[in-house]
């Protein structure tokens, strides 16, 4: 069989949560199926490291698209043409976008519908088309995959789609996500905050983010306890950070938070498995991969009790209103001050870590997959 894959978000050294989605699905199903042809669909010139296996064969579909114009371009002009020329079987799509020009049954991935919620957090141009097309995607893909059971409800009670036509496929995380040693955390404090202990917020800054209520949390918080403690902010200025740069520089306590941009796996994992709390505080995610990052390093998390969140951390987090900065606050006093309970949410990590990981994911990717032809 000859399968076709949207590639675009693999992109060298600037994986995020669907970019990681597809390199650790992608990197195991070609291993796990080397009778079948993947043909990987690149929007531009691809690192040779996402070339995974004999079995794959790259192609760089024009234009680069990172653009509505260019979005319809690609799904609708490009791919539908290449589609048709190399003969494929089944398209495989896992960035919520696909072709509505084609008669290949296509496997949609759809993470999640932040942008039906949160219309005012995204350029006008880019709403307008995701509002436009998610619908019509949804009900053109002969399977759906999505990465939660919360996801799932909402695409199918938005989209009008029959929930036995959705599969859950959850996130998994990076191996390099484990417990460090007392060494290990005391070398990542002395090179990132100086030695001191630090609450981490890893992932893209803007507005969903909820990054202005997580500082104005942290605020409180020191004003309340005079400690030490830091707080290292991980990710890149994404979009609509201005108000972000502008807290940055005029916030008391702004010598307490590290900003540190974007970080590789490896010393991102360092800098969570350091941190002693993570401090998520999103106003909505379909699953929320740094959390169970934190948890994979058996570090307690302060997560929204919205959206997918709550099924994600389980009995290892706290849950907090992320719209109510004085709960936030309070949360991070309760687990600085209560070493017993810190303690609790540390042991429940094993066990809630043991329900997700990247085999499982692939697998039920898979299968749904083959439910398709």
């Amino acid at each position: 069989m000859r399968i076709a894959v949207n590639t675009r978000l693999l992109l060298k050294g600037k994986l995020e949560g669907i970019g990681w989605y597809t390199h650790e699905t992608l990197k195991r199903i070609v291993a796990q199926h080397p009778e079948h042809e993947f043909i990987f669909f690149f929007d531009r010139p691809f690192d040779p490291s996402f070339i995974f296996a004999p079995n794959i064969r790259p192609v760089i579909v024009g234009p680069q698209a990172r653009h509505p114009i260019l979005f319809y371009t690609w799904f609708e002009i490009s791919l539908p043409l290449l589609l048709r020329k190399y003969k494929v079987d089944l398209f495989l799509s896992q960035d919520g976008m696909m072709s509505l020009r084609t008669k290949v049954p296509t496997c949609l991935v759809m993470h999640d519908l932040a942008f039906e919620h949160f219309t005012d957090h995204i350029k006008s141009s880019h709403k307008f088309f995701y509002r436009k097309y998610s619908p019509l995607y949804a009900q053109k893909a002969k399977r759906i995959v999505t990465v939660s059971e919360f996801s799932k409800a909402d695409i199918a009670q938005r989209y009008r789609v029959p929930p036995e036509k959705i599969d859950v496929s959850y996130n998994g995380a990076h191996t390099e996500y484990k417990p460090l040693t007392w060494d290990e955390r005391e070398a990542v404090k002395r090179q990132y905050t100086a030695g001191c202990e630090y609450f981490v917020y890893a992932g893209a800054l803007h507005p969903r983010k909820n990054i202005l209520n997580l500082l104005k949390a942290f605020i409180a918080f020191k004003k309340r306890q005079r400690s030490n403690m830091k707080l290292v902010l991980v990710g890149r200025l994404a979009w609509k950070y201005e108000e972000i740069e502008t807290m940055r520089e005029t916030m008391p306590f702004k010598e307490d938070v590290k900003w540190t941009g974007y970080l590789n796996v490896t010393d991102l994992a360092k800098v969570i498995g350091g941190a002693y709390a993570l401090t998520y505080v999103s106003l909505f995610e379909g699953f929320g991969i740094p959390i169970l990052e934190a948890l994979q390093c058996h570090v307690p998390a302060i997560i929204s009790n919205t959206s997918s969140m709550p099924e994600v951390g389980g009995e290892a987090a706290l849950l907090v209103n992320p719209n109510d900065i004085d709960d936030i606050a309070a949360k991070m006093e309760q687990i600085y001050k209560d070493e017993i309970l810190r303690a609790r949410l540390i042991s429940a990590a094993p066990t809630q870590v043991a329900k997700f990981n990247w085999d499982k994911t692939a697998a039920v990717l898979w299968q749904s997959m083959m439910s398709c032809v």
